[in-house]
């Protein structure tokens, strides 16, 4: 009945051991996701007749993974504050 969670970006591959993601791990999946978006946009700027919606949709998953990305980083820094 119940299923085992799938992967953070959905592409059905299961890790090699099923062993959970540690912070780290996390941050370095997302910030090759926001790697490759960078690059993808980048290719579609190339053409001169440019995709506009792609073009935002990916801007915008672009920003919503520095977001992520933002945020694990201050989870995994200790506050020097405290």
């Amino acid at each position: 009945m119940n299923e085992p969670p799938r992967s953070l970006f959905g592409n059905g591959q299961e890790d090699a051991a099923n062993e959970e993601l540690t912070p780290a791990m996390l941050l370095m999946q997302l910030m090759a996701r926001h790697r490759a978006l960078d690059e993808k946009i980048a290719e579609l700027y190339e053409f001169p007749y440019k995709n506009q919606i792609l073009l935002q949709r990916l801007k915008k998953e672009k920003l919503r993974l520095k977001d992520s990305i933002e945020r694990l980083k201050d989870e995994l820094i200790p506050d020097l504050n405290a």
